[in-house]
């Protein structure tokens, strides 16, 4: 196909804001296999344009350039003609790279560049993009082949063309078109192990008794089951979407349980029950929608959700990431009949973005080319709908490399009278957002298999591409549509495609679904592969018939695709046909209740615990300073400011408190604070907890300290721990191992036996199974990984605290008793002190009470700041506190109350939780105490003008004494990317 070129350039290449970045990727590249990074002299990046249609001429294509792609000010344009001869020879030591989306990736930009050409009145044209790279230096055929896979494109989504080297690029390549044919798939005489590959070969992730009893089920009815059939059960049965082992039958076995613990259902017997012991008022919707809703007044609720991103932000981490946030968005507007959303939350686990390229496993990405992919696709997809993201964290541990985590969140606002819904027979079926195409194919049942070094090769269907654009215009065509309640029931095309979705919502009815009507991105697509695509951007609705020409009205005039695929019918079965075949008929009782269930067999072994011998690495006072800057320096403590700033969290100016806080916002906040209703005083404030390597250990205590992090972050900024909710996400390798199954199911138990305690019941949740990466015969699997994310209504947003010091001499109040509890804390892990030292517990019987005072000090006013104890323990507390404030400190570890060997380290750095410290001042101490009432505390320092940070030993001398810009720059220095 002929077609024209345009490339655009910056007249400077140093305006172009990418140059910067690339080039800083090419330098770490070059440096890290050795040499140096500054081999690279010149770097010129163009965009290009490919525009096909048989009525383009020169002039149209000028106009449609300089209307559209160029800015005559600072850029340049080339326009290429059909008819000529490109060749561009580059200079000598120079090299052209020219980098296009491959056939059937979406391309967002794509969608707008044709936007702009109908509003242009140019139709009958197809555009594709592309980027080119001009590389000028001392660089081999090495260099540029790994500047080319790890920095200018990814291998599975992108083609890469060197000038002069190969064939030209093909923007237009396209599938052959589709020919029908209804296949069956013959089950009935296969053996085991026949069976087995066939789900392998089929990408089903299929257990050998899942596919016996689909086998059985079928030889029942006399027949084989179609290729849709197969896909449509193997989607619904995914780990992804049934969470299998989590409601799966256990009998567990570990030191709480010697005699064993049998359990039906572990997510019930756990999770669930917790939420219905607490059984809070304000609960209006748990468990049995995408999201969880709580009250938040008494005209709307607040819901909130987190999904996990991880195996396609494992291949692609862009596109990965960016549809995680979007599909977690999606998760919200698929809540009750539709929340909007209102702020994003997001945590990362990376492996170490320093680490070598020689050790990153065959098939994986690099760790700083993760980080960077998954940062930007959230950023770019959550700044782009106008949606803050405002709270998360960030995680390093080598264990993670091949097979990052990417937690995402969204929090949303819903009128009270919107949360039910329902589908009646007669419901017109209708998809709503973007089209569909070949984008997240066996996306569920990717996510549910471990990864491997070919996963980037054979998986690269499971990537979706997202497009934030259009799911923000489907966002207002659905609010408007709940507005006038133009539909009963709305779900999301999340994992499985419409095959979850339209499966989910008729699962008490029945659907029948013409497959030919579903709008395609472009023609080829089978009819098995329009019903279990993952194209990002859609929503389905059931649609009374006398509503259906107001909604398609409604949609057409903001210009969102809505079209109706079927009915909702009253027969249990799901009917699926493609130009007049019927390709599908599962009833919906097999469909949802024929999967097999068998005891999984879980085990435990406890780790023995034994004090450390603190003289073998402690040193004399000076350690103790130098051990806090390293400590702030460390990955896991050290700023996140490189990734914070990037995104937008005033956007929809309903930000309270901020993620960094202080003077020149220099200081990490515990947890941030949103007014979901602008002409309301009343708040949210949002939080998290999580430390894998307190799992390693112990993952009972591991998830209690989760659950009492969670807690800790609302509380220490106002929100109320009585209206707090938690979500629980597990992440962990694969359980088919009872010792890797034994962890989570301590974890579980810790989780519902500390939510029970704090009266915080769980609202949502999600798992994410089998995150382990193999290579030839070794298997890398993920630390067991616990996210407690937390929301909590404050009453009144003038109460809320940060965590920066505000004012010299005032007093520092310790709240909460220290222990001597260091076992997976952040300062073992830069000893390398292999002493399974006891991790640090959470005493159920006073933490309550611990969290129920301090909120009513900071509501009485009586706070000036509030910063809750985690990762390095009281001396990173207030370190980042005094700096955060510019305002020094001096504390003195003797008045400390502590229970353990008298070392200094120890007081210092345990990472005890149900601990906050307190800033207060000196005339309202007396009003603070009788509040705080029985509970542990203690006056340990006061603040003082001088900008440093004095501490005293037990022995009463001076054991750290160091200035707050220094300690500052300790925090800032390790991501500054």
């Amino acid at each position: 196909m002929s077609y024209w070129e345009v490339e655009v350039r910056w007249s400077e290449p140093e305006l172009d804001p990418r140059r910067a970045e690339v080039l800083t990727q090419i330098g770490d590249l070059l440096r890290s296999v050795g040499g140096a990074g500054d081999r690279l002299r010149e770097l010129m990046i163009s965009d290009v344009y490919y525009i096909s249609g048989d009525q383009l001429s020169a002039d149209v294509v000028q106009k449609i350039s300089g209307a559209l792609l160029v800015d005559p000010v600072a850029q340049s344009l080339r326009i290429v003609s059909p008819s000529e001869v490109r060749t561009e020879p580059p200079e000598p030591e120079s090299w052209i790279a020219t980098v296009v989306q491959k056939p059937g990736v979406m391309d967002p930009i794509e969608e707008s560049f044709l936007q702009g050409l109908d509003d242009l009145g140019v139709r009958d044209v197809r555009v594709r993009t592309g980027a080119r790279y001009l590389l000028s230096g001392d660089l081999n055929d090495s260099d540029r082949s790994r500047i080319a896979d790890s920095v200018l494109a990814n291998p599975v989504i992108q083609d890469v063309f060197w000038s002069g080297e190969g064939p030209r690029p093909e923007p237009f390549r396209s599938a052959a078109p589709y020919v029908f044919e209804k296949r069956s798939v013959t089950l009935d005489g296969l053996s085991s192990e026949e069976l087995e590959r066939l789900s392998g070969d089929l990408g089903l992730s299929l257990k050998l008794r899942e596919m016996e009893a689909v086998r059985d089920h079928f030889a029942a009815l006399g027949r084989a089951p179609t290729d849709v059939e197969l896909e449509t059960l193997a989607q619904t049965w995914s780990e992804h979407c049934c969470h299998k082992t989590l409601t799966s039958p256990v009998h567990h076995v570990s030191a709480r349980f010697p005699d064993g613990n049998r359990t039906e259902n572990l997510l019930k017997a756990t999770i669930v029950r917790a939420t219905q012991e607490i059984n809070a008022p304000w609960c209006l919707s748990v468990f049995k929608d995408n999201a969880g809703v709580i009250a938040f007044d008494d005209e709307y609720g607040i819901s909130f959700k987190v999904e996990t991103h991880n195996h396609p932000s494992a291949i692609e981490p862009y596109g990965g990431a960016g549809t995680g946030i979007g599909g977690v968005l999606r998760d919200t507007l698929g809540t009750g009949l539709g929340a909007k959303p209102i702020v994003n939350t997001d945590v990362f686990c990376f492996g170490p973005p320093d680490l070598p390229a020689s050790e990153v496993p065959p098939g994986a990405l690099h760790p700083l080319r993760v980080l960077r992919g998954v940062v930007g696709g959230v950023r770019d997809y959550g700044n782009r709908m106008g949606i803050p993201t405002a709270s998360g964290a960030v995680y390093f541990d080598r264990r993670y490399v091949g097979n990052p985590i990417v937690f995402c969140g969204s929090v949303g606002i819903i009128p009270r009278d919107a949360i039910d819904k329902e589908v009646r027979p007669g419901d017109r079926i209708y998809v709503v957002g973007g089209r569909t195409g070949r984008d997240g194919i066996h996306g569920a049942t990717f996510s549910s298999v471990e990864l491997t070094e070919e996963s980037e090769t054979v998986s690269s269907g499971a990537v979706q591409i997202g497009n934030p654009i259009t799911e923000k215009k489907m966002l207002d065509v659905l609010l408007e549509a709940r507005r006038r309640r133009l539909f009963r029931c709305v779900t999301d095309c999340g994992a499985g495609g419409l095959s979850s979705a339209v499966g989910e919502m008729g699962e008490e009815t029945g659907a029948r679904v013409q497959l030919e009507n579903v709008p395609l991105k472009y023609e080829g697509l089978s009819y098995w592969e329009i019903w279990i695509s993952e194209a990002q951007e859609r929503i389905v609705l059931a649609v009374p018939p006398e509503k259906a020409a107001e909604l398609e009205a409604l949609a057409q005039s903001e210009e969102v695709e809505c079209t109706d695929i079927g009915e909702f019918t009253d027969d249990r079965r799901l009917v699926l046909s493609f130009h007049g075949s019927d390709v599908c008929d599962l009833s919906m009782e097999f469909l949802h209740g024929g999967r097999p269930k068998w005891v999984r067999e879980s085990l435990h072994r406890s780790v023995a615990t034994e004090a450390p011998d603190w003289p073998r690495w402690v040193g004399d006072g000076d350690d103790l300073g130098e051990m806090l800057h390293r400590l702030l320096a460390a990955p896991n403590i050290a700023s996140k400011e490189w990734i914070i700033r990037q995104y937008d969290h005033e956007v929809q100016g309903a930000s309270v408190l901020k993620p960094i806080q202080g003077v020149g916002a220099g200081g990490p906040g515990d947890g941030v604070a949103f007014l979901p209703r602008l002409d309301s005083h009343r708040a949210i404030a949002i939080g998290c907890g999580m430390n894998p390597c307190y799992g390693d250990l112990d993952p009972y205590r591991m998830a209690l300290s989760a659950v009492d992090e969670a807690v800790r972050n609302v509380v220490a900024v106002g929100g109320n721990p009585s209206h707090t909710a938690l979500l629980d996400n597990f992440c962990w390798g694969n359980t088919d191992r009872p010792e890797t199954l034994g962890s989570l199911v301590e974890a579980a138990h810790g989780c519902a036996d500390a939510a029970i305690a704090f009266g915080t019941p769980f609202v949502s949740g999600k798992d994410s199974l089998n995150n382990e990466f193999r290579v030839g015969d070794e298997t890398i699997a993920i630390p067991p990984t616990l996210l407690l994310s937390s929301v909590s209504v404050v009453d009144d947003a003038r109460s809320l605290v940060s965590m920066d010091l505000k004012m010299a001499q005032s007093v520092l109040v310790l709240v909460g008793k220290t222990y001597e509890e260091l076992g997976g804390s952040h300062l073992f892990q830069q000893l390398a002190v292999s002493d399974s030292a006891q991790v640090p517990d959470v005493r159920l019987d006073t933490a309550p009470a611990v969290h129920a005072r301090v909120h009513d000090a900071i509501v009485a006013g009586s706070v000036l700041s509030c910063h809750d104890l985690a990762e390095g323990g009281l001396a990173v507390a207030i370190a980042e506190m005094a700096f955060a404030g510019k305002v020094g400190a001096s504390i003195d570890l003797r008045t400390v109350e502590y229970d353990g060997n008298t070392v200094d380290a120890a007081v210092l750095f345990s990472e005890s939780n149900t601990r906050y410290l307190l800033e207060v001042e000196r005339s309202r101490l007396p009003e603070v105490r009788a509040l705080l009432g029985e509970i542990s505390h203690s006056v340990i320092g006061e603040t003082q003008d001088e900008p440093r940070l004095r501490i005293s030993g037990l022995s009463g001398e001076i054991v750290v004494d160091e200035g707050l810009d220094g300690l500052q720059s300790s925090w800032r220095r390790t991501l500054e990317l």
